[in-house]
């Protein structure tokens, strides 16, 4: 049977002023991050010598990444085979959202859930994604 969703990859919510919001989680709760928001660094349960990442951040009130969806918040779900999922869930009548898109990061797919929640799905590339994580939190120690 194949896997679906693995772990959460992030957690993304709009915002009034979303610097504002950083400073905010980073002085009262240690929350580090940059430009696109913090990350979270584990290590995985069948190999506890790989790193996986789960994505923090604020987004602006007036953003369009959250649409169609209406919500103030968006969930991001890690996969292992993201073109093998959409392709499952549209099948089974899911709403798939957009076209798929890749980076050297992962690859980013979105669904919608009966309650109108936009859904990202994320097949990350942990290492690339350990090395922007790295720049950004050395970035952030410097400023």
């Amino acid at each position: 049977m194949m896997k679906r969703v693995t772990g959460i990859g992030g957690v993304f919510f709009k915002s009034e002023n979303p610097e504002k919001s950083k400073e905010w989680y980073r002085k009262h709760l240690g929350i580090q991050s940059g430009q696109y928001g913090g990350t979270f660094e584990w290590r995985h349960a069948e190999d506890e010598k790989k790193k996986g990442f789960t994505a923090w951040g604020p987004f602006d009130k007036d953003t369009d990444y959250f649409a169609p969806s209406k919500k103030d918040f968006m969930y991001n779900y890690r996969v292992d085979d993201l073109e093998a999922l959409l392709k499952v869930l549209e099948e089974e009548g899911v709403e798939v959202v957009g076209e798929m898109e890749v980076y050297d990061y992962g690859k980013f797919g979105w669904i919608m859930d009966p309650d109108g929640q936009k859904i990202e799905l994320w097949e990350p590339n942990d290492s690339v994604y350990e090395n922007m994580a790295d720049e950004e939190n050395n970035t952030n120690k410097s400023s």
